[in-house]
């Protein structure tokens, strides 16, 4: 104890402390913070939701008849022609849609395995409801998406292994895709697999588009409100109208 010149003992008084705020944290920062992934997950997330919606207009032009479906997916091989060379607009947009996936997945892969090490050897109590178990199964459904996206592709772009017999590749001379897509869906375990894809795509699309509104910054209540409105509402039309498709193949309404 310090002794002050009087003679009367003085107590010692510590250091004055910083504000919360102002205290470096001890923790090492990381190289890609957590705001920062999801809010690539936001962007390439909506990119993939528009280009479902866009890509589900072309697909019902198979109610129109084989001319219009392919000349749609002719048409797609020669946009920009005779100004730009044949397909690079197609291989444009396959270019930023691969760039966008993998992003997506890579953030989604750091932030999950961020959230595992956080909880530790506790685990969250999940909450009843339709957006509870659609969290849920977000990671889940993203691996089996993109394994389907692999089968999609081999099935009636590429032609490979899964594809029904007699497939013939569209190119910007020629395209029977109409019938491509006929055969494919004759077949009864492929008509299954698209319909029950199209549901977890639905629950992805639906949950993550109104995950994006929150992470965009919009935290009113009324504007989240829309969000998830507009996610409901974009999660059931992917869903019946790409559905819709495989199964009126295999009724034959389209054939």
């Amino acid at each position: 104890m310090a002794v002050s010149v009087e003679g009367k003992p003085t107590v010692a008084r510590e250091p004055a402390q910083l504000p919360p705020a102002f205290v470096v944290s001890p923790l090492k920062s990381k190289a890609l913070p957590n705001w920062a992934l999801k809010g690539c997950m936001a962007i390439t997330g909506t990119v993939g939701a528009l280009f479902l919606a866009v890509h589900l207009l072309g697909n019902l032009k198979v109610y129109i008849g084989a001319d219009a479906f392919n000349a749609y997916a002719q048409g797609l091989r020669t946009i920009g022609e005779p100004y730009l060379p044949a397909e690079s607009v197609l291989w444009l947009l396959r270019l930023v849609l691969g760039v966008c996936l993998i992003v997506h997945v890579v953030s989604a892969i750091i932030l999950w395995s961020r959230s595992r090490a956080a909880r530790g050897k506790f685990k969250a109590k999940r909450t009843n409801g339709l957006r509870s178990w659609s969290a849920t199964i977000q990671p889940i459904s993203g691996i089996l998406i993109f394994l389907f996206l692999i089968f999609h592709l081999m099935d009636l772009t590429w032609g490979k292994a899964v594809a029904a017999k007699g497939f013939v590749e569209t190119t910007t001379t020629q395209s029977d895709a109409y019938q491509n897509l006929i055969h494919s869906f004759d077949r009864p375990w492929s008509a299954i697999i698209y319909v029950v894809m199209m549901i977890l795509i639905a629950a992805h699309v639906g949950h993550g588009v109104s995950m994006c509104v929150h992470d965009y910054g919009t935290m009113g209540r009324r504007w989240r409100a829309v969000g998830v409105v507009i996610a409901g509402a974009l999660a059931i039309v992917i869903l019946l109208g790409n559905a819709s498709i495989p199964i009126s193949v295999l009724l034959g309404v389209v054939k």
